[in-house]
């Protein structure tokens, strides 16, 4: 049985792909899980992008931030799979998704539902925005490399998350409630985060 090695060349210096791969996973099902919701959807497009990043490897420019590499793999095939599914018949009614709620019985989760709910409101492009900058811990430049935006955009995008995130958690709207499976996983992705 013959090892795969996964290495590149910096000049003299060899590109440790595997370990660098390997640190980043919990950076990238962070990222998958604030997209979806869902631990084992987020697990599976982790997967997908780890995958095209092994494929693609000749593609990645050593010297350039390879977390920005993976997160860009990432998203684009987030957002790929996300344009096939929208032929998909969808919850519209929402009845199995009310199915899937279940009622916190402290004033704390309440409020980790709300943010889980407000967040969930937010277009996509916000959304995505607000976590690589506040939970993922990229700078502006990084996220605009990203997302391919400008980096007043993604100032622009992030900006009005916080707003309307505010809007939502002081207002008087009521929020609809996420899964429970949904909750759980982005609690445990933001605060994994949070706590590095």
């Amino acid at each position: 049985m013959q090892i795969l090695r996964v290495q590149m060349m910096t000049g003299d210096t060899p590109f440790p792909m595997k370990q660098k791969l390997v640190e980043a996973l919990p950076m990238l099902r962070t990222f998958a899980r604030s997209l979806t919701g869902s631990a084992e959807v987020a697990n599976d497009l982790v997967q997908e992008a780890v995958a095209k990043a092994l494929a693609n490897r000749e593609k990645f420019k050593p010297g350039t931030n390879f977390e920005a590499w993976l997160v860009t793999i990432l998203r684009n095939h987030y957002y790929s799979e996300l344009r096939k599914r929208r032929r998909e018949v969808e919850d519209a009614d929402g009845v199995y998704a009310a199915k899937q709620f279940v009622r916190a019985g402290q004033p704390d989760k309440l409020e980790m539902q709300d943010f889980l709910s407000a967040l969930q409101i937010l277009p996509d492009d916000q959304r995505e925005a607000l976590i690589l900058i506040g939970a993922g811990g990229f700078s502006y430049q990084e996220v605009a490399e990203i997302v391919g935006a400008q980096i007043g955009t993604v100032k622009s995008r992030v900006s009005r998350a916080r707003t309307r995130l505010d809007e939502l958690m002081n207002g008087d709207e009521d929020l609809p409630r996420p899964t429970d499976e949904a909750m759980t996983a982005s609690a445990e992705e933001i605060l994994d985060v949070m706590s590095r």
